[in-house]
């Protein structure tokens, strides 16, 4: 290889941090070949994930618990690949410290929205990824913030590893509890978003308005005031609901469950409020 190529190429690859992700298609932006890319594996520049995909390698001695971290892929493939991905739902909530039952690690999962390439999922991680599409919002940046955070909790040796004017995209509070309750029934339950939406005294009314004025799905902006009328936190008086579109008709979501009174949409019977029999609208 020639010298001055060399260390041009040298000099684009330390634009990744160690333990840092970039696939084929960011060597070829750099103007890395193919080629290049197999004699940087070989002298131990890079190794090898898989097809099209190059970690720079790790500092000696790093812990394995580091390895299979998923912070760094996550964003290895937001700020050094540029797609347009986005941690959301119940994971957001938990990483902006709404909920301590829930964990990662094991068969945690990790819900990603937007562009995750497809050899996110192939990767030995401490994490389960859901990915998920964006078409709940029609605004794809309404409510996603810029999260400055520990790569891990008191973790020195992961927090060295990151240039920390990289901050991670993800949902704030109010997108991300929407995002939950488009998982229910199916992929989370009525108890365990109830369980947050206590926790949920200071979201922001003017956010939510105007995330539930974006929501496409009648579903989710139904759900959620189910939730903010059976909690009654202080900014549920605030919420300005003149443009939501709450749709027209009944909607079915639980099997077996009783028809919401006020906003017709089928939920475990628990949620509907007690109520005289003739003003359940049965």
């Amino acid at each position: 290889m020639d010298r001055q190529k060399d260390d041009s190429l040298k000099k684009v690859l330390n634009q990744v941090p160690q333990g840092f992700l970039v696939d084929s298609s960011w060597m070829n932006q750099n103007g890395i070949s193919r080629q290049s890319a197999h004699q940087y594996t070989r002298n131990g520049w890079l190794e090898s994930l898989g097809r099209g995909l190059f970690r720079r390698p790790f500092p000696a001695g790093t812990r394995p618990d580091v390895l299979i971290d998923w912070k760094i892929p996550v964003l290895s493939t937001q700020q050094l690949m540029n797609h347009r991905v986005h941690v959301g739902g119940m994971s957001a909530l938990q990483l902006a410290g709404v909920t301590h039952y829930l964990s990662f690690g094991g068969n945690a999962r990790l819900y990603l929205y937007g562009e995750v390439p497809s050899w996110f999922e192939r990767l030995s991680l401490n994490i389960r990824p859901c990915l998920r599409p964006t078409n709940l919002f029609t605004d794809l940046d309404l409510g996603i913030d810029n999260s400055d955070f520990s790569l891990a909790s008191g973790d020195g040796q992961s927090l060295s590893l990151s240039p920390w004017t990289w901050p991670m995209r993800m949902s704030s509070p109010e997108r991300a509890i929407m995002e939950m309750i488009d998982e229910l029934p199916k992929e989370e339950s009525f108890h365990d978003v109830d369980t947050l939406f206590r926790s949920l005294s200071n979201l922001r009314p003017r956010k939510l308005s105007e995330l539930l004025q974006d929501c496409r799905s009648v579903k989710v902006k139904r759900l959620f005031l189910v939730f903010a009328e059976r909690h009654g936190h202080a900014w549920r008086k605030h919420l300005d609901l003149a443009n939501v579109d709450l749709g027209s008709g009944d909607r079915s979501i639980v099997k077996g469950g009783r028809l919401h009174p006020i906003y017709r949409v089928t939920v475990p019977p628990e949620f509907v409020p007690g109520r005289k029999e003739e003003e359940l609208g049965a």
